[in-house]
């Protein structure tokens, strides 16, 4: 156990009185301000009722008067009637409720009263058992009425004092001591990491080699300048890290920061948009003075499109918008008419297509780093370093793994291998093996696994057989389409029934091969037409999917021959501010045209093969039925070896991708 600190022995608790902290004395006074508001409300039920002067004489004319008090310095007299009278005087009070107390009424005076002649001359004409007592006395309890008057005025004060003094130290991430100070919101809410605080090297980013090589110029620059600077060569003043969530890119920054072994500033976007006119401004002009003090160093903004979006173009903002003042101010800094020699900006988005032109120029970012999705070799060694504190068995098959996951990014990974150990728990198993790697990749991709018999009837569950059935057939014997893993009709997630494709990892596509993936597509709506003679909602998602390639097919790729070697595509995502198409209305009607053609000829085409292979679909329909999962080795027995591409020059690896259909089998 650590020793206790000698020196903080001898200090004093912070507050303003030793011992009790601000907020003890603010709830203190809140309940007593309650107290006296209660006890206020209280005592004015039981107040006494005002009367007139002239009833006051009534009442003493008839003996109901015990005893009169009068005010001087108020002006007032207070009346006490004799207990036995009180009955007669009920119908003067709310409900009736004559108060026990006295005084019971009340009246009030002129300045030219005169107590003492009056009450003596009542008096005096009373019968001797009839008489009242007469008190003359000074208002002395004025201080009472000054505490109720500033008491909740203080309150309120101290009431906005904290709330203040809470919001101001959000506004400054928590930091900063005493009541809230209004000048610190301009403050910047970067957190800095010291050069010996960051741990994180680039042997701790596995894969991304093109990204590592691009930024270890800048880490080789900071080490040593002197190499490039002989040459005349100048550091670069930025780098935009580019890339699909997930795949390492704020990793890659702690890498270059910890390599570099300089101070490393981190920042979100967000943190300078606030809804203060100028704090957003202030705070990047704050960002950068710290970080020219501390130069050489690394400025980080993780998500900059948050801040960087193009100008003009923020829906629902007039030109005036804050967003766009704290822009302007971060073009200047970054390359304005100031230095910022020796600061390096490291900036990440997975939204390039958003930002503001002039901030992706050269001089502010000279250079765009793309993060994209690891490949197969990039995985593997992902896998490793998730692995490191995971008990695996030792017949595990990490180059297996990898090739199951094409797509996956880094954080999908690490979300695979935390779910196998989970799964292996569930099982009470002392090691995770491979097949819990297979069942956790199944269970992102495609949801929990449904064994309930009750979710689906017979008939749909025959309809969702042949549905699946007709996806296998259709892939496994067209030569371009994906192979297929597996096929199941145990419910997972929002879909009845699931097929498993092997995607090689391609990145161009032919038109061949999206012809022959919309076929696939086509096959669970083909094969329910030929076993039920109508249709279900089951194909939602394949149509969805079939009919967005079709689009890209025409608009975008020019796979057509009417349309020609055209694209409408919009790369910078500024036509979708325009209300007018760059494409005429005859256009329009000539791509829909083209569309429909495509799809029916992947209509046809998808019939024939279905209905030319009656046999073996509706034999895997049976043993789909029968097994409820199929892998591969049960579609090559039936069907044969799967077709391959007669252009292909190698096989492609065999992989765990997307589902060919079924997410939206309901099957939905």
């Amino acid at each position: 156990m650590a020793e206790p600190n000698k020196d903080n022995k001898n200090k004093k608790p912070k507050g303003f009185v030793i011992g009790i902290s601000p907020m003890t004395i603010f709830y203190f006074l809140l309940a007593i301000g309650l107290f006296w508001m209660l006890y206020s409300r209280n005592s004015a039920s039981s107040s006494p009722e005002k009367v007139e002067w002239a009833e006051v004489q009534a009442m003493i004319a008839n003996g109901d008067v015990d005893e009169i008090s009068y005010i001087r310095n108020d002006y007032q007299g207070e009346v006490k009637i004799k207990p036995d009278r009180l009955a007669k005087y009920a119908d003067r009070f709310p409900n009736g409720n004559v108060p026990k107390k006295s005084p019971h009424f009340y009246f009030l005076t002129s300045t030219k009263f005169y107590p003492e002649e009056a009450f003596g001359e009542l008096n005096a004409a009373l019968p001797a058992g009839d008489q009242f007592k007469v008190v003359m006395k000074n208002n002395d309890h004025d201080w009472m009425n000054w505490l109720e008057m500033l008491l909740w005025p203080l309150l309120m004060i101290l009431l906005w004092v904290w709330m203040f003094r809470g919001f101001n130290r959000s506004m400054n991430g928590g930091a900063g001591g005493g009541m809230g100070n209004p000048f610190n919101a301009g403050k910047s809410t970067g957190k800095l990491a010291d050069k010996n605080e960051v741990k994180v090297t680039f042997k701790d980013v596995a894969g991304l080699y093109g990204a590592k090589d691009e930024v270890m110029e800048i880490v080789d620059f900071l080490k040593n300048p002197s190499k490039y600077t002989a040459l005349g060569a100048k550091i670069p003043k930025g780098a935009l890290l580019v890339g699909p969530p997930g795949t390492g890119k704020t990793l890659l920054a702690k890498a270059v920061a910890g390599e570099a072994n300089v101070p490393f500033f981190s920042i979100s976007g967000s943190d300078f948009v606030e809804m203060f006119v100028g704090v957003g401004a202030s705070r990047v002009r704050d960002l950068f003075r710290q970080a020219k003090e501390k130069a050489p160093c690394i400025v980080f903004i993780d998500e900059i499109d948050a801040v960087g979006r193009a100008r003009g173009k923020n829906a629902g903002f007039s030109g005036n918008d804050e967003r766009e003042n704290t822009l302007n101010q971060l073009l200047t800094e970054m390359d304005g008419f100031g230095s910022n020699s020796g600061v390096i900006i490291l900036a990440a988005t997975n939204r390039a297509d958003i930002l503001d032109k002039a901030l992706m120029r050269a001089g502010r970012f000279d250079r765009q780093i793309y993060v994209e999705l690891p490949e197969v070799n990039e995985r593997e060694e992902i896998f490793k370093v998730h692995l490191r504190g995971i008990k695996v068995s030792k017949d595990f098959d990490i180059p297996l793994m990898a090739k199951h996951t094409p797509g996956f990014s880094g954080a999908d990974i690490a979300n695979v291998c935390n779910e196998a150990a989970l799964t292996a728990a569930r099982k009470n198993k002392k090691e995770v093996d491979t097949q819990d790697f297979l069942d956790a990749v199944d269970r992102i991709i495609g949801g929990l696994e449904r064994k309930d018999n009750t979710i689906m009837t017979p008939a749909e569950k025959r309809t969702t057989a042949y549905h699946e059935a007709g996806h296998a057939v259709v892939g496994w014997l067209l030569p371009e389409a994906d192979p297929v893993l597996k096929v199941s009709i145990i419910p997972r997630g929002k879909a009845l029934g699931v097929t498993w494709n092997l995607p090689a990892e391609r990145k161009n596509w032919s038109k061949s091969y999206m012809m022959d993936e919309m076929c696939t597509l086509m096959g669970g709506r083909a094969a329910e037409m030929i076993v039920n003679g109508e249709p279900s909602t089951g194909a939602l998602s394949d149509f969805e999917r079939m009919t967005n390639m079709a689009y890209s097919m025409v608009q975008y790729y020019g796979m057509s021959d009417r349309i020609g070697p055209m694209s409408f595509y919009d790369s910078t995502g500024s036509r979708g501010y325009e209300l007018v198409r760059p494409y005429s209305e005859k256009t329009a009607e000539l791509m829909d045209q083209e569309v429909r053609r495509i799809i029916d000829e992947v209509q046809a085409r998808t019939d024939r093969i279905l209905r030319e292979n009656d046999a073996a679909f509706r034999q895997v329909a049976e043993l789909l039925l029968d097994k409820e999962v199929i892998m591969n080795d049960d579609l090559e027995r039936i069907l044969g070896p799967k077709v391959k591409p007669a252009s292909a020059v190698e096989e492609a690896p065999e992989s765990q991708g997307q589902p060919e259909s079924g997410e939206g089998t309901a099957h939905e």
